[in-house]
């Protein structure tokens, strides 16, 4: 099947669905929104592993043209945001746009004619002017480097492929990973299961999750009392958004922030040995800040246990584990789950995009990713990517970049509307000057001078991540894509 239009988004998450909003808001309506599932949803349809949620307020963790009222929680869990986004793309006529099972194989740019071509694994051509990448970076499981790992009998999965139908009740379940997933995991599996090991190689830095229900008067105020939701969300924005002092301005200024998340583990685990291992040793936000009131009570329980060995491979029956001394240990296990995260860096050059003159994005992207304002590449004229490279934030709601992005593409395309043109594109002194600045302020930013390795750093130890800064200071940069940094070529 082959469909031509004028505009091909990819991935139906927050990105995919707002630019969608955003385009249909601005009279475009010849689009079309490839989704590799059977629903919308992205990265909230993915991740429904126990106890699964959000880990920024719900108030703000919205559209800011559809705030939703009707959170339950403070931190709304992924049955809600799920459900919200299907609401959105409902309202707002997305679903005629929306086309399923549609995994995206290459994406190619034609030279002669000035289109691209995306093409499906079932075979579905799309001819388009401009595509969107709305994949985001948070859909390609990692998995660990760990000898064996195929070999396990039992039930294996990752966090973000969770099987809903699964039971862990009276099974002996491992846990490898303490990251953002595994803190909401745990406590729910050792409620259930006979044993559970979770098995740390860094430990994080944990802030208590002052969760609570949202009650229905409450709601019911902010539903109906004009301002009263947008007045809470700017509250929660601005408390958010100070923290980003200590992340992008100078590490030191994070000091309260760490001795918060001290107290609240000395709090919690008044065994001094257990404290130690669960005890990082770089600076806090460094590694992404973790929320958790029950996640330091579920170690302790008499079911649960946390090692710190090195694994040194999976067997069929289970785990070794080595103490660095030469010991060993074996442990039998039911279910192994891994919640070692996602290969970030690859998600964009998973599309399979070739430009300009043939040119793969992966072999523009070979000496580190990189795009201008996070958005565009030279050599690829009219791609778009949303959570592009150094866009990702460690103190608030990313859907706000989102929106920020979105508002620039439609800049973008307003250009070459207004100069009658047939292709826009990132200049490459415009890319690098943007880049070389941003590089600089990383350098002195927790996230590189920390002391700490993270998924935020590439194989080379760049920082391809994360944004250096506000994210009002973003918006104010971004939202209208300035002319002097882009080509447009006319008819």
């Amino acid at each position: 099947m082959d469909e031509r239009h004028k505009i091909v988004i990819i991935g139906s998450g927050f990105s995919g669905i707002g630019m969608g909003i955003a385009l249909k808001k601005a009279g475009v309506s010849d689009f079309v929104i490839l989704e590799k599932a059977t629903a919308p949803g992205g990265t909230w349809r993915d991740n429904q592993y126990p106890g699964c949620a959000c880990d920024v307020p719900s108030p703000l963790y919205s559209f800011s043209f559809e705030l939703n009222p009707s959170w339950t929680q403070l931190f709304a869990p992924q049955p809600e945001i799920w459900a919200y986004l299907r609401e959105c793309s409902a309202k707002y006529g997305i679903d005629p746009h929306l086309r399923y099972s549609a995994k995206v194989e290459s994406v190619e740019w034609d030279d002669a004619a000035r289109l691209w071509t995306v093409r499906t694994e079932s075979g579905d051509r799309y001819v388009a002017h401009a595509v969107v990448s709305g994949a985001g970076a948070l859909h390609i499981p990692s998995y660990p480097n760990i000898q064996g790992l195929a070999t396990f009998r039992g039930m294996a999965c990752h966090s973000s492929v969770w099987d809903s139908a699964s039971d862990l009740t009276g099974k002996r379940v491992a846990i490898i990973g303490t990251g953002a997933s595994a803190i909401q995991m745990v406590p729910e599996v050792a409620s259930v299961a006979r044993q559970l090991t979770v098995f740390q190689r860094t430990p994080p830095w944990i802030h208590p999750r002052p969760n609570a229900p949202i009650p229905e008067r409450t709601r019911a105020v902010l539903g109906t009392v004009p301002g009263a939701a947008r007045a809470l969300r700017y509250a929660v924005y601005w408390a958010l958004e100070a923290r980003a002092l200590g992340f992008a301005v100078d590490p030191r200024l994070m000091a309260p922030l760490e001795t918060m998340a001290r107290a609240h583990l000395e709090r919690q685990v008044p065994d001094p040995a257990l404290r130690s291992r669960l005890t990082p040793d770089y600076t806090i936000g460094c590694k992404r800040i973790l929320l958790s009131s029950d996640y330091y009570p579920a170690l302790q329980e008499p079911n649960v246990e946390l090692v710190t060995d090195e694994i040194r491979e999976i067997t069929p029956s289970g785990v070794v584990t080595t103490d660095g001394s030469g010991g060993e240990m074996s442990r039998e296990f039911d279910v192994i789950v891994y919640a070692t995260g996602f290969r970030v860096t690859d998600a964009a050059v998973e599309l399979n995009v070739t430009g300009r003159g043939g040119v793969k994005l992966a072999d523009a992207w070979s000496a580190g990713v990189e795009a201008l304002r996070g958005i565009t590449v030279p050599g690829f004229p009219n791609l778009f990517l949303l959570l592009g490279p150094n866009t990702g934030l460690g103190h608030t709601s990313v859907v706000f970049m989102i929106e920020t992005q979105i508002q620039h593409v439609l800049s973008c395309l307003r250009i070459l509307s207004r100069e009658q043109g047939t292709t826009i594109e990132a200049r490459e002194d415009a890319l690098r000057g943007y880049n070389d600045r941003l590089q600089r302020r990383l350098r002195r930013a927790v996230w590189n001078a920390g002391g700490c390795r993270s998924w935020y750093l590439d194989s080379r130890g760049v920082n391809r991540t994360i944004w250096p800064g506000f994210t009002f200071e973003y918006w104010a940069r971004t939202r209208r894509a300035r002319r002097s940094e882009y080509t447009v070529t006319r008819t």
